[in-house]
């Protein structure tokens, strides 16, 4: 006999309705999960589907990956949709401001934290304190000029074809490298102490594949296998900022986490376009 639908998810399409109770409620929380992972990770109306109970956003890492699918579409149809009627340049930023919107910049609110944080912190009270401080600092605003700058530098130096492509690759397989971190490193304060209030579960085995699947699988948008190559660029900038966490503040925090993404996703379209120039 199936379970009756809980009054939170009335209004999610469910297609599993004819499973028994035991997947039912498997694929219940599954479903949630990538919900929660939209809803924390995007500013699109996810959070209209269905009320996720706060538990399931302990498990939302794993499905990072995934959810750069989502970001990393809409990102690339901006860019070729504004190809289309305006010149490359001004294409690409439109396709940096769409993820921007989407995101509501909440990977590089991390990343000018981050910034601000190891560089003018000397200590690990004084890193982390600076990091949950609100204010952006000289670190942070040169951090994020750097790091724009050099992100439309390296999508403009690419043909508009092969800059989506990388795009619709590098986004989710990123995310998926960074994710990883809270598996590699404890969390660097008390859960109370948290933005957020939450502090990320470390991934299961079947959370680890899926956040494998959904990182590996967008890598087929690359047009030849020799772009396969950059995928190394990310590990090895992943590698070093795990050794530099550990050794500054002993763990990681969310801000570590979203600049570990855009750091490791740099390095990805550094790889590309070092591959894209060698093969001319």
């Amino acid at each position: 006999m199936l379970k009756q639908i809980p009054s939170n998810l009335r209004k999610f399409p469910y297609f599993c309705l004819s499973l028994p109770s035991r997947s039912y409620k498997k694929n219940e929380s599954n479903m949630l999960r990538i919900l929660a992972a939209c809803i924390f990770f995007t500013r699109l109306p996810f959070w209209r589907i269905a009320d996720v109970p706060m538990a399931y956003y302990k498990n939302i890492v794993s499905y990072w990956s995934i959810v750069g699918w989502l970001t990393a579409g809409l990102s690339v149809l901006a860019l070729y949709a504004a190809s289309l009627v305006l010149p490359a340049s001004v294409a690409i930023i439109c396709a940096i401001i769409t993820r921007l919107l989407i995101t509501g910049c909440l990977h590089e609110d991390g990343l000018a934290d981050f910034f601000d944080g190891f560089g003018g912190g000397s200590d690990r009270e004084r890193i982390l304190a600076i990091m949950k401080d609100s204010h952006i600092g000289s670190y942070g605003v040169i951090g994020l000029i750097s790091y724009f700058g050099l992100l439309f530098a390296l999508l403009y130096s690419l043909p508009v074809e092969l800059a989506g492509c990388a795009i619709l690759s590098g986004d989710p397989f990123c995310k998926g490298v960074a994710g990883t971190i809270i598996n590699r490193l404890p969390y660097a304060r008390k859960e109370e102490e948290a933005k957020n209030k939450t502090v990320y579960s470390p991934m299961t085995t079947g959370e680890f594949v899926c956040c494998a699947v959904g990182a590996l699988l967008p890598l087929l948008w690359l047009p030849r296998v020799i772009y396969l190559w950059a995928a190394l660029f990310p590990v090895a900038c992943y590698l070093l900022l795990i050794r530099f966490m550990k050794k500054k503040i002993q763990g990681y925090t969310g801000d570590c986490c979203g600049a570990t993404f855009l750091l490791c996703e740099l390095s990805y379209y550094i790889g590309i376009v070092i591959i894209y120039q060698a093969s001319l």
